[in-house]
């Protein structure tokens, strides 16, 4: 594996492998992998020739009572891992790397940024669209992938990808669980042992919710008020949202038909965590998406989007 600073030299060797035929995956993250990264980066090596992966704490979308001197970083450990996971080329920037200057250019997705965690964090979708794009220029012409834990950022990257003609192919890869349920994320890692015994109540709530769906409810209201009461029977758990929505656009949906995103996020003590799953309903045949859990067979954390 070969680590890198530096903006040309992460541009050159990308375009060096591609004129040579090879194909590039990309996967890009802010470190502190966990398996669900590497189920990304395992994603990437399956379907491309060469893989690139960069580690960056992006401080564009962190506000300004938010946790960016705090963010956990491990990256001896981080290296290690992606390595094992047989990534080419990691992408190490300085944040004077990327941003030489304080921008003057940002992106902003309109609609799909200022609602679900947008509404709680102004700015931070600009911050995510603004990296990513500098990243996929950085690239170059690639296949990335990104997790469906943080559905949002996944719906916001594709629309700018679109809207913006980046060549691009952005893959949704599947959301990874611990073996409780609790969606895998770094922030995890800011819980105590009591907040980390709470957290499962969330999945919880959102398997209740594919149930009565499969069941028969179709109201989106009516579903909302089932998660909302199944979190509240955990007191450490403060919910700040449950949506019902379209995964693509975000529009909220009452009535639940179609593709649908089922998506939560809530206080635990001092972590702010999200999670989510998606139902396909035609007609009386449900079809729910939970994510895959660690103690599952490799196969199943490796596939893409259906």
């Amino acid at each position: 594996m070969i680590t890198a600073s530096g903006v040309a030299e992460v541009r050159s060797a990308c375009d060096e492998a591609r004129r040579a035929g090879r194909r590039v995956g990309f996967v890009p993250t802010m470190g502190f992998l966990h398996p669900g990264h590497r189920s990304l980066m395992r994603a990437a090596r399956v379907g491309n020739d060469v893989v690139v992966a960069s580690i960056f704490v992006n401080p564009l979308q962190f506000g300004p009572t938010e946790d960016l001197e705090r963010y956990p970083r491990d990256l001896a450990g981080d290296s290690a891992a992606a390595e094992a996971e047989g990534v080419d080329l990691l992408f190490l920037p300085a944040v004077d790397e990327m941003y030489p200057e304080p921008p003057l250019t940002t992106v902003h997705v309109a609609g799909l940024s200022e609602v679900l965690c947008g509404a709680s964090r102004p700015g931070h979708f600009d911050g995510v669209a603004t990296v990513v794009a500098k990243l996929l220029s950085i690239v170059g012409p690639c296949t990335a992938y990104f997790g469906r834990k943080d559905a949002q950022q996944l719906a916001v990257v594709r629309r700018m990808v679109s809207d913006l003609h980046l060549p691009a192919d952005v893959v949704g890869c599947p959301l990874v669980r611990e073996r409780d349920g609790v969606a895998m994320s770094s922030r995890n890692a800011y819980l105590s042992e009591e907040d980390r015994r709470a957290a499962p109540v969330l999945f919880g709530a959102l398997r209740a919710a594919a149930a009565a769906v499969t069941g028969g409810e179709r109201s989106g209201g009516a579903l909302r008020r089932l998660i909302a009461r199944e979190v509240a029977r955990e007191p450490r758990v403060a919910l700040e949202y449950v949506a019902t929505c379209r995964p693509d656009d975000l529009e909220p949906l009452d009535h639940l038909e179609g593709d649908v995103l089922v998506a939560v996020a809530a206080r635990v003590g001092s972590a702010r965590l999200i999670d989510n799953i998606t139902l396909c309903i035609r007609d009386a045949d449900v079809v729910a998406d939970l994510g895959v859990v660690t103690d599952r067979p490799e196969s199943e954390v490796l596939c893409a989007e259906r």
